[in-house]
């Protein structure tokens, strides 16, 4: 069984911005990578994780170039930030939210972790600072209560991986986050989200909550007025957009495409890829993982697998031997190992502007 080490992915050039300002003509960007970490989680074709590995058993590559890497197989304590929405639509779901407050030490951070608790609506509320009292934690989500109709999940992240970046290098470092799928009225945009998650080496995991349930049990809300006269209101199409169509016309919905092109478009800033579904992002961008949940014993099973992956990964890091390749570096890991099949993120985006 082994731990994971967060190390961050790259460095912007941050203090050359905070200089000047200059148009975005204007502005040149050098980044330099120091470290990569790649935790890889591995399964064997039934789903079952595959301990016991040994370090000669990894390649990776890194933009098709094959690195010199150091697999760590010791314990490295978690800090971790449980990010919740609190708001009105969620508030006939929120009190089962509120009863995994044991479920998180003994299955996520262990005895020497630490965890911190975030309430979102149009606040960003810190309810909990980093602490290893389970009491006060469970105690901290007990207390949050629904407000506005507002849900800022963009920004709720920014500020979790603010208090993760401060937290010591040696350890791990994860953000759950509990709640709908969409976000509403954030002033932050998914693409500077993902960045500052890979410069903080912060590993992503959402437990999301059922969007048919919470629109049928939150309360009504009042209707805004129409402007438009009724003539003037447009026709629906000849062919009804459902579930169904748009999934068949649009690839970031599922699982099934290659997510390597959709998160080089959030880099570039081409067009708002996963508009509607940030959590998918921010998840598929850290190499973490997607649950859902309707009833208790649901949510309770996907914090009981989040704690058993992060428990069950390895730890690759290496110093990139192709630092001159500017854009998306594509991660991918194999195993010597019979029907050992490894899973890590992505990539990390090297900006580089001549």
């Amino acid at each position: 069984m082994a731990a994971v080490r967060a190390i961050p992915l790259c460095l912007l050039a941050a203090a050359a911005i905070a200089q000047e300002t200059p148009s975005p003509e204007d502005v040149k960007f050098r980044t330099t990578v120091n470290f990569v970490a790649a935790p890889v989680t591995v399964v064997d074709k039934s789903g079952a994780y595959v301990n016991g590995l040994q370090p000669n058993q990894f390649r990776l590559f890194d933009n098709g170039k094959e690195q010199d890497i150091r697999v760590d197989v010791s314990f490295q304590p978690i800090s971790l930030v449980v990010a919740v929405q609190a708001n009105s639509s969620v508030e006939a779901v929120l009190p089962q939210v509120q009863k995994i407050g044991g479920l998180i030490q003994p299955l996520i951070i262990g005895d020497l972790g630490q965890a911190a608790l975030i309430a979102f609506d149009h606040r960003i509320r810190v309810v909990q600072e980093f602490t290893s009292n389970l009491d006060s934690f469970t105690d901290a989500l007990k207390k949050i209560k629904p407000g506005s109709s507002s849900s800022r999940m963009i920004d709720a992240v920014i500020v979790a991986t603010r208090m993760l970046r401060r937290q010591p290098k040696e350890r791990r470092r994860v953000l759950l986050l509990v709640s709908e799928t969409r976000d509403i009225s954030s002033e932050g945009r998914i693409r500077d989200a993902l960045l500052d998650l890979e410069l903080a080496s912060v590993s992503v995991y959402t437990v999301n909550m059922s969007r048919a349930i919470t629109t049928l049990t939150q309360r009504a809300q009042p209707p805004r007025p129409n402007a438009q006269l009724p003539s003037a209101r447009p026709m629906p199409p000849g062919v009804p957009a459902t579930p169904t169509s748009v999934a068949q016309s649009d690839p970031t919905q599922g699982g099934a495409g290659n997510v390597v092109p959709l998160l080089v478009e959030i880099f570039r800033d081409v067009k708002a890829i996963f508009r509607d579904n940030p959590a998918e992002a921010f998840t598929r961008g850290t190499g973490g993982t997607e649950f859902s949940f309707v009833r208790q014993k649901g949510l309770e099973d996907a914090i009981s697998k989040i704690g058993e992956e992060l428990h069950s990964q390895y730890m690759i890091t290496y110093s990139p031997n192709n630092t001159d390749e500017g854009g998306f570096h594509e991660i991918s890991v194999s195993v010597i190992a019979r029907d050992a099949v490894p899973r890590t993120r992505p990539g990390y985006w090297l900006a580089t502007v001549k």
